[in-house]
Parts: structure tokens; C-alpha cells; sequence
């Protein structure tokens, strides 16, 4: 016989992690399937941490979302017992007019979020880590900083199983198909019946859903941690995260925490698609060249000698914008995934956002932006 539960989870990692929390608090019987250990290294989460901004240029409207998920942060935080977000202050900082920096000064100005709009040379006198070119505008915004990443799905797993959730590691899904208004999900350990399935299986999504297939792209992504000549310019109290376009593209880096080094990425690396199961988790000497080349130029204290080099995978969607939506074929399914590079710090209320819709089938959150029937 099939275990029943109210809901399945698919993918315990930073979204499906903080959905089964949600479930569980919510009084639903529900069940976490991932296939590699909690949390892994396979997927977008892994690396200690993750930026969270306030001032968000991607589109307006994520900024009513960050701040609900700002709270369930701080509330999963009091749960855990455990600091998760450390605020060290966030730039935006790209030529004027570039929309890294317009965008994300009008999230300001349309939702009255306190910053402060510096020059390069202010920006490079007041953080001296940064040496920004002529002509750069930033943004400075004070609740900016980072989230640990897996010790947050560590602290959703830990409140989920306190509320009576049943989480397997290691139980990879085969398939799942509609059973009347549910579903059965089939693992490579057993058979499970459930009322509301949620997807949020990162990289592996579209393999999962057939409407999300051409939607959710995995690309191999690689992040460097770079030894400072003088750690003190680079700790979080001295340097906040950033998200900056340059000549060279769009890179994001952060204070040292965690591992030795500056750590830095560049959005989008080389633009690799690839097959989540089969990515090449061994870096090159191109990999680093490519990250110390800005690390270089605009953040030459922290150019020291290489610290770690890891892998990770974005998920993108064609516009870059989540999908977070019920199936539009199977109204039983709950979908979260294409997060494309900047969603983890949304996690919190994502998990919030899911609960609702396999519960209720809807959500008081604007997520209009994020509906799948835009494509």
C-alpha cells in the first residue's frame, strides 16, 4: 500500500525546504523528497551564503515579497535559534542610466526604502575594498547583506520535522502522474498518494513538469573565493555585498564569511547550458581567469591568492523572472522554479506563497510577475 500524506514536496532544497516548513506549521501531513543528502552541494545552494537586497532594480514588485521575507527570516531565525541574515549594507552599482542602478533606485523611491545614492569616488573613499571607474553611480541601502544558505535549509528542515513533517534524503523521484483530484508519486524506494504535490526541484525541475521544460534552462555557474591582502577591508563590517555591472558583465560579490577570501561570481559565467545530471563540477584555469580579471580591476586589495573555486547551477527563465504558479494542466500541482540566479533570498516566502496555493489554492501575495501563463 501507498503512504498518504496531504502534500509531497519535490526537492528539499532553499525553496522546497521552506515549503515543507510552511505545510507542516499549517497542520498538513506532508513529505520531502530529495535526491542527494541535506543540504548537498549539487544544486544553487551550496557556497555558505547567499546576497538578500532590499533595493531590487529585476522589477518593482519583488520588493513587497523581500519584505515579507525579510520577517519569515527573522522568524525562522527565533525557531533555529541561530543567526541566519547578517546585514552589511548592499550596492547596486553600474555606469548612470545603466538599469542596475536606475532600477534600483526607483524600487526606492516607488516603495520608500531608505538609501543613499553615491558616486565612485565616494563609494571607493567610504568602502576602500571597492575602486569603482569614473562614472559609476551606487546605490547604498543599509538592510542589504547575506543569508547562509544551507545552514537555512538545515534550520526549515529541523522546524519542518518539529512540526511532524517526514523528510527522506537520498530517495530520488522517477515519476508522478494524476490520481483523481491528487497524485501518486513513484521514488526508486517506494510509492506515496498525495492531495497537492509541490514541485521545486531547482535544475531538475523541467524534468519533472512538462510545462516548465523549455521554461526552466539549468547553466553551470562558478564562484571564487579570493585571498585579501588586507582581510580587515573585506570583512562584513567594512564591505557590503554588491551586484555590479561592469565592461565586462554583471558580477556580485561578498564580505569573507565562512571560507578565507573575498568571494566573488559573475552572472551568467560563460553561458553553459547544461544537463543537471551530468554538469562538470571540475573548474578550469578559465573559470578563475574570468573572476579575477574584475576582481583585478575593481576590487584589487582582495586579488590575493585563491582560496576555494566551486560549481553551482542557475535555473533561468527566458525573461529572467521566476515561476511560481499552479499547473495550468494539472490544478493539483504547485510549481516554484527558474529562479535564475537571485532567488534564494526569497525563500522564506516562497515557501509562505506555496503553502498557499496547495492549500488554498491561491495567495494573498502579488505574484502576478510570476505566473507561467506569461509565456
Amino acid at each position: 500500500m501507498a503512504q498518504q500524506f496531504d502534500s509531497i514536496v519535490v526537492g528539499v532544497g532553499a525553496m522546497g525546504s521552506a515549503a515543507v516548513q510552511q505545510l507542516a506549521k499549517r497542520g498538513q501531513k506532508v513529505l520531502g523528497l530529495e535526491k542527494f543528502d541535506i543540504p548537498h552541494a549539487e544544486g544553487s545552494s551550496h557556497g555558505v551564503n547567499r546576497i538578500i537586497r532590499l533595493a531590487y532594480y529585476e522589477d518593482t514588485s519583488y520588493v513587497p515579497l523581500l519584505r515579507r521575507a525579510y520577517d519569515l527570516w527573522s522568524e525562522i531565525e527565533q525557531h533555529a535559534g541561530e543567526q541566519l541574515l547578517y546585514k552589511t549594507a548592499s550596492i547596486d552599482t553600474a555606469p548612470s542610466g545603466h538599469e542596475v542602478f536606475e532600477g534600483s533606485l526607483e524600487s526606492c523611491l516607488e516603495h520608500d526604502i531608505p538609501h543613499e545614492v553615491l558616486n565612485h569616488q565616494q563609494i571607493n573613499e567610504r568602502f576602500p575594498g571597492y575602486e569603482l571607474p569614473p562614472g559609476h553611480m551606487g546605490l547604498l541601502q543599509q538592510d542589504g547583506g547575506f543569508v547562509l544558505s544551507e545552514r537555512a535549509i538545515v534550520a526549515f528542515v529541523n522546524g519542518a520535522v518539529a512540526e511532524g513533517a517526514e523528510i527522506h534524503a537520498r530517495e530520488s523521484v522517477l515519476k508522478w502522474e494524476p490520481e483523481g483530484q491528487g497524485v501518486r508519486v513513484f521514488t526508486d524506494r517506494a510509492e506515496y498518494t498525495a492531495g497537492r504535490l509541490v514541485v521545486t526541484a531547482g535544475a531538475w525541475a523541467g524534468g519533472m513538469v512538462p510545462s516548465l521544460e523549455e521554461l526552466a534552462v539549468p547553466e553551470r555557474q562558478v564562484l571564487a573565493w579570493l585571498q585579501p591582502e588586507d582581510p580587515s577591508l573585506f570583512s562584513p563590517e567594512a564591505f557590503p555585498v554588491f551586484n555590479a555591472y561592469f565592461d565586462e558583465g554583471r558580477y556580485y560579490g561578498f564580505p569573507v564569511f565562512g571560507i578565507p577570501g573575498f568571494k566573488i561570481g559573475r552572472y551568467h559565467h560563460f553561458e553553459e547550458v547544461v544537463d543537471p545530471d551530468h554538469m562538470p563540477h571540475e573548474v578550469t584555469l578559465e573559470d578563475e581567469e574570468i573572476l579575477r580579471a574584475a576582481a583585478a580591476k575593481y576590487f584589487p586589495k582582495a586579488n590575493g591568492t585563491l582560496m576555494t573555486l566551486k560549481t553551482c547551477m542557475f535555473t533561468n527563465t527566458p525573461d529572467e523572472h521566476f515561476i511560481i504558479d499552479i499547473d495550468p494542466t494539472y490544478p493539483q500541482v504547485s510549481i516554484a522554479a527558474g529562479f535564475s540566479g537571485h532567488g534564494f533570498k526569497f525563500a522564506s516566502v516562497v515557501g509562505e506563497i506555496l503553502a498557499d496555493l496547495a492549500i488554498e489554492g491561491k495567495t494573498d501575495h502579488n505574484i502576478d510577475l510570476l505566473k507561467i501563463d506569461r509565456f
